[in-house]
């Protein structure tokens, strides 16, 4: 099998089993992550878990804000349950792990190439002018709007509008058109108006939403409605808690048309200093 197909796979997996706690900070259980990685017995996995931790000690980080020890109840048989160990791991914590496993193991090897790949492409993405940024995270934004309403229709949304705006009502605090009006912008514009931060806002609020819905099988356009209003409430309020400048309050920036012209007229120009 491609080394493409099997990383696609991975990711697949990977972010299937990410979870968002009640701070809309995303986070995986080692008991969901280690199989995935290749190991089955908890005993193996616990130690890899060790080496990362240290990996994370030696490397001047704080454990604990990557490697949460948590407990939890599962089921045993018999409708009864016992108390198991577990770890709360963030996004860092399952890059050490996966840097620290055994690479004879095909899923660490590829989970490797994986977080090689996710890494570099954060490093690429940390050099864009900010022009470049808004373009890039403008077309996720698209991107993922398209495959979020897919998945409204099927929890069978049929007022789009309605449901599109209470996700604004819950990220701004106020309707489309009050943020249209309170920012000065045409109707419509209100993304192709939007810096890279704020895009970046609506990008999570969008991609959150669409796994609730999937996840949590929410069916009925009042519900899936209720959905995108409370996930874009829980970001307004990390952007609260984190001291960040509401989205309603940030400035317009210039439309995305202009920057997608002014690089197509720079493309011609350097493709004629090189013949």
């Amino acid at each position: 099998m491609p080394k493409e197909i099997i990383i696609s796979s991975l990711n697949k997996d990977f972010e299937s089993i990410k979870k968002v706690d009640e701070n809309s900070v995303e986070y995986w259980e080692a008991r969901e992550l280690m199989p995935v990685l290749g190991y089955l017995k908890w005993e193996n996995a616990e130690e890899v878990i060790g080496r990362a931790a240290r990996a994370c000690l030696n490397s001047g980080q704080a454990v604990d804000n990557h490697f949460h020890h948590i407990r939890k109840m599962v089921e045993i048989g018999s409708n009864t349950v016992r108390e198991v160990r577990d770890w709360k791991l963030d996004r860092y914590a399952c890059y050490l792990i996966a840097q620290n496993g055994d690479p004879k193991k095909t899923e660490i090897a590829v989970a490797q190439t994986y977080f090689a790949i996710q890494t570099r492409r954060q490093e690429v993405f940390e050099r864009l002018t900010e022009a470049d940024k808004r373009l890039f995270v403008r077309g996720q934004v698209s991107e993922h709007n398209k495959k979020l309403f897919k998945t409204a229709k099927r929890a069978g949304v049929t007022s789009f509008g309605m449901f599109n705006d209470f996700g604004y009502k819950g990220l701004y605090g106020m309707s489309l058109t009050e943020i249209e009006n309170k920012k000065g912008i045409k109707k419509g514009e209100l993304l192709d108006r939007s810096g890279a931060t704020e895009l970046a806002a609506n990008l999570f609020r969008i991609t959150q939403t669409d796994d609730k819905l999937k996840k949590d099988n929410i069916k009925g356009s009042y519900n899936a409605t209720q959905t995108h209003f409370m996930v874009g409430g829980k970001v307004r309020q990390t952007i609260k808690d984190i001291g960040g400048t509401m989205p309603e309050d940030l400035p317009a920036e210039r439309h995305i048309k202009e920057l997608k012209s002014e690089k197509k007229k720079l493309l011609k120009k350097s493709k004629k200093v090189l013949k």
